[in-house]
């Protein structure tokens, strides 16, 4: 009899790693029976015909988001005194004391906080989370569903939502076998584990000592190594368009090469617009020495903002804008849904593009999978002022620390020496292909082709026991 999996989408992120991939293909091709239990608004049936169970009910125990803020900030303290640091507080964001409703919550995670970052303090908010999810009216609809479909396992695609809590705990308190997927590859060092499963599947062997360091109640015989399906796209050559069909389909002039800049969203570069606006005018200036070359704007999916409309205006005749094949189901940045043809459209840009410029994106791992080189900014611009924050302090997070040296990416850090460093690449004289593979591998693991066969091998290997 076959083996009944749920898929648990607590939110739209899992949505691009397994459901758009080959990854339900693989599984159902090993024996396995796979229904997609789903907490988003993209409706999995009726967009792309899998079974799907929904999950209606959102609501959270009141003081959920208190506790699970206070988590977080307690952790990232603990961290720091743990490991004698002081990077991990920096991956805290500003609290809102406007109006009455967030300054009491805030308030309230400040208090817990201040007397709670040890161990003692964050086992305690740990246990209040899973009382006060089980209490909710979310926890026993989800208890129901599981009662009456059975699943044999339960994997959730993303260990960061609050809404994941209560249904991992339904299927925990029927005995039924949890796992989650640490999705990112910033996620542990940040604090954003809230989901505590009973196994756990990572990218690398990188990302399962950071398990084991920042997750002490987390067993190594509960890690599994598999590296992630969000790269295996970029090793599908049936994706890949000839350029000339690439640069006929987006209107791209045939004489020109083509630089990527790959935007990022509003916290992680408030500035961004304007080093579109610097590679522009570098742009601008080569073409003058002779050179021909444009720039392909990829923005964030999940950017809302217009702050990129004047650069794109102004510097029309060296950027083109390619936007995501991304489809809005809501109006927050987790119910922003990928498509399977952005996968294509992304592998096209990384393999028909000369390099990308960004600040530090996880877009290094896509186009040196390609052969491709990043450039990294890091500079400040004239327009950065209190309240605005600044970009510098991205590269000094934890997880910047994997990189097996310096020359792991390629890095602009005075304004000035842009168009000679842009020239440099164009000529071939600087690369970090050669140290990046090496920084992928580290990260994603060596083998970047199999992660969808190697999760479903997880998942057999822990229903056999």
């Amino acid at each position: 009899m076959k083996k009944n999996i749920f898929i648990f989408l607590p939110d739209g992120v899992g949505l691009r790693n397994f459901a758009l991939t080959e990854f339900k293909n693989i599984g159902e091709s090993a024996g396995f029976d796979i229904t997609y239990w789903n907490n988003t608004p993209f409706s999995i049936t009726e967009k792309i015909g899998f079974k799907e169970v929904k999950i209606q009910n959102t609501s959270l125990h009141p003081l959920t988001t208190v506790y699970t803020r206070a988590r977080k900030r307690m952790e990232l303290n603990f961290f720091d005194k743990k490991f004698n640091e002081t990077v991990y507080n920096t991956y805290n964001f500003p609290h809102s004391y406007k109006g009455l409703k967030n300054a009491f919550k805030s308030i309230m995670v400040d208090t817990l906080t201040a007397f709670g970052s040890n161990e003692k303090g964050i086992k305690f908010v740990r246990e209040k989370i899973k009382k006060g999810e089980r209490s909710t009216t979310k926890y026993l609809d989800c208890k129901k569903q599981l009662e009456l479909h059975r699943p044999d396992f339960v994997f959730c695609t993303n260990q960061r939502p609050t809404q994941a809590i209560a249904p991992i705990l339904a299927a925990q308190d029927l005995g039924i076998p949890t796992a989650t997927f640490i999705f990112s590859w910033d996620n542990l060092p940040k604090a954003t584990t809230l989901v505590e499963t009973d196994y756990y599947f990572v990218w690398s062997e990188h990302m399962k000592k950071e398990v084991l360091m920042y997750c002490p109640y987390v067993n190594e015989n509960q890690v599994f190594v598999t590296g992630t399906p969000q790269f295996e796209s970029h090793f599908d050559t049936t994706l890949l368009e000839s350029k000339e069909d690439f640069y006929k389909k987006h209107k791209l002039d045939s004489n020109v090469r083509y630089i990527c800049y790959s935007g990022d969203d509003i916290v992680t570069s408030p500035l961004d617009q304007y080093y579109l606006e610097d590679l522009a005018v570098s742009v601008r200036e080569l073409n003058k020495q002779g050179y021909s070359l444009g720039i392909i704007y990829r923005k964030c999916p999940v950017d809302f903002t217009d702050r990129y409309d004047a650069v794109l205006e102004k510097y029309k005749d060296v950027i083109v804008n390619i936007d995501p094949l991304w489809s809005p189901v809501g109006q927050s940045w987790n119910e922003i849904m990928p498509t399977k043809e952005d996968f294509a459209l992304q592998a096209n840009i990384c393999e028909h593009t000369e390099f990308v410029g960004n600040i530090a994106s996880s877009m290094v791992f896509d186009f040196v999978a390609h052969d491709k080189s990043c450039l990294f900014f890091d500079y400040e611009q004239p327009q950065l002022k209190k309240g605005i924050r600044d970009i510098g302090q991205n590269y000094h997070y934890i997880h910047f620390r994997s990189m097996p040296s310096k020359e792991a990416a390629l890095w602009v850090r005075n304004k000035a020496d842009l168009t000679q460093i842009v020239k440099d690449i164009i000529d071939g004289k600087i690369s970090n292909v050669s140290e990046g593979k090496k920084w992928f591998e580290t990260i994603v693991g060596p083998n970047p082709t199999l992660a969808s066969a190697k999760i479903w091998e997880g998942i057999t290997a822990i229903l056999k026991q």
